[in-house]
């Protein structure tokens, strides 16, 4: 896991002297998020917030750092989630106002769970496939209207023992660079 976080920091770093003056080379997302989590047939919800930082080298294509926070409690059982993933961001610019946007990212989830006092966490592979839709309100800031993401998690050994999640999101971006 340490050689990913590595591999995406050097791109990070290769990709700022690259980035041109007409499209963001940076931008900051923090915002709230649901996410829907599959577990052996049945499922659960969760309610928390997530954040992204994206560094553009060009006006189509970026690197994202992406971490979200989720709770879920019912019955005195308690669980939380928190995902960290990392990977391209394709985005369409063409248009002033609006930018529509796809990404595949990878990296890990953590997941806690206690009741009355006794606990249980585990760690897992993750991987998210989504896209979302950011609308320009001022010259460097932007609403996420949304962004739905295909989110797998496997906290189990085997084909069939992953979690099939739904998250969604909207909030608020902040871009430097660029007009």
């Amino acid at each position: 896991m340490r050689k990913l976080v590595w591999l995406c920091v050097t791109f990070l770093a290769f990709a700022i002297p690259a980035s041109a003056q007409d499209n963001p080379k940076a931008e900051v997302f923090g915002g709230y998020s649901y996410l829907h989590t599959s577990v052996l047939g049945t499922g659960f919800n969760s309610n928390g917030a997530s954040g992204s930082i994206a560094v553009n080298p060009n006006d189509w294509f970026g690197v994202v750092a992406d971490v979200g926070v989720y709770h879920h409690s019912t019955a005195g059982v308690g669980v939380n989630t928190v995902s960290y993933l990392f990977g391209p961001k394709f985005a369409y610019r063409k248009h002033a106002k609006v930018t529509p946007y796809f990404q595949t990212l990878f990296g890990g989830a953590h997941v806690g769970a206690s009741f009355g006092g006794l606990g249980a966490s585990a760690n897992a592979f993750a991987w998210a496939f989504g896209g979302g839709l950011d609308a320009k309100i001022a010259s460097h800031v932007a609403i996420r209207v949304i962004q739905v993401e295909y989110l797998m998690t496997k906290f189990n050994d085997g084909v069939d023992n992953r979690q099939n999640n739904v998250r969604v999101s909207t909030g608020i971006v902040f871009r430097w660079g660029g007009k």
